[in-house]
């Protein structure tokens, strides 16, 4: 039996760039051929977000825009060209909403770089809303024992470190230091690498923050011979670590930039990269496989994503925490309160 999908809707909804957020009711939109109608019960909440409430990126934004990209829930419709989406399916609805699938990067598994990228809670409408449309070629399949709370933050947060830890080329027995380990991206990101084997290092900024200039010393003495880590992955939310990576990791290592702080740029001694063969290099989002895989890493129970979870109209409180530095995890909203 085909559930009862209402005509309207709460939503978080930004009219303008900068904001506010108003919590409101809006209509449900309804699938087309290649699409889908999830009924969102969680969505986590990503700095992105943030970053697209003040413009703080040079690609614009819908407007007005649902924000959010971390969106899980249960199939209510289906486009009359779905045909491997069942109604009743758990499901999720990741940043990359969709692509063409035809361009030179679809086809060798780089969808997120296709230059017609549809981006949920950016580019379209996102999951701060009861009811989001996803295209079914890349929504993410959540197994039905998965809670769908818990694994709300893995369709971004999850994902995302996850592409970047293998981007890094780091192997099992091998070194990783990850810079940002306390927020949300972290957190998972020491998690992962400890589940593929790897030595983790965490750095953060605590209420005492210890003074820069012993910073790259103190790193390369955590390691196991004292010439650095292999890999690096950055999922900081300031410059300043970007800036200073490259100074840290061991000859023949990798820094993995994943974090994008408005504005930021990414500096490394020449002489010293050179010499050392140093690598430094990009990580966006997962593609369809890289999502299967994270979230097998979960449904086995090898990933725990730490979150508390508040009212979707509440939205504008974690946006307030996030601007001050205060959330050490992930939030997830409840689009139900």
């Amino acid at each position: 039996m085909a559930p009862n999908i209402p005509e309207k809707q709460w939503a978080m909804v930004i009219e303008k760039t900068g904001g506010p957020v108003d919590y409101k009711e809006i209509p449900v939109a309804k699938p087309g051929p290649d699409e889908v109608l999830i009924n969102i019960k969680y969505s986590g909440v990503c700095h992105t977000d943030l970053h697209a409430v003040n413009g703080d990126w040079p690609i614009p934004t819908k407007l007005p825009l649902v924000g959010g990209h971390e969106g899980a829930g249960v199939v209510v419709a289906r486009g009359d060209l779905v045909r491997d989406v069942e109604i009743g399916d758990h499901a999720g609805i990741k940043w990359l909403n969709g692509s063409c699938l035809s361009c030179s990067f679809c086809m060798q598994g780089d969808e997120p770089l296709c230059p017609k990228a549809l981006l949920s809670g950016y580019t379209v409408d996102g999951t701060f809303q009861q009811y989001a449309i996803g295209k079914a070629a890349h929504v993410a399949r959540i197994p039905k024992q998965v809670p769908l709370d818990e694994v709300a933050p893995v369709l971004c947060a999850g994902i995302t470190v996850y592409k970047g830890l293998k981007e890094s080329g780091a192997r099992p027995g091998e070194t990783v230091t990850i810079v940002g380990a306390r927020g949300g991206l972290g957190s998972l990101a020491c998690q992962y690498a400890k589940a593929m084997g790897l030595r983790v290092i965490a750095i953060d900024a605590g209420e005492e923050k210890k003074k820069i200039e012993n910073l790259v010393k103190d790193v390369q003495a955590a390691t196991e011979d004292g010439t650095g880590p292999h890999a690096v992955l950055l999922v900081a939310v300031n410059e300043k670590p970007f800036q200073q990576a490259a100074e840290y990791v061991r000859p023949r290592g990798t820094v993995v930039a994943i974090g994008l702080p408005a504005g930021a740029y990414l500096k490394a001694p020449v002489f010293e990269t050179v010499i050392g063969m140093k690598t430094i290099k990009g990580s966006y989002v997962g593609n369809r496989k890289d999502t299967t895989e994270a979230l097998d890493f979960f449904a086995r129970g090898l990933i725990k994503a730490p979150f508390k979870t508040i009212g979707m109209s509440e939205l504008q409180k974690v946006y307030d925490m996030m601007h001050e530095g205060k959330i050490a995890g992930r939030y997830v909203v409840d689009t139900s309160k």
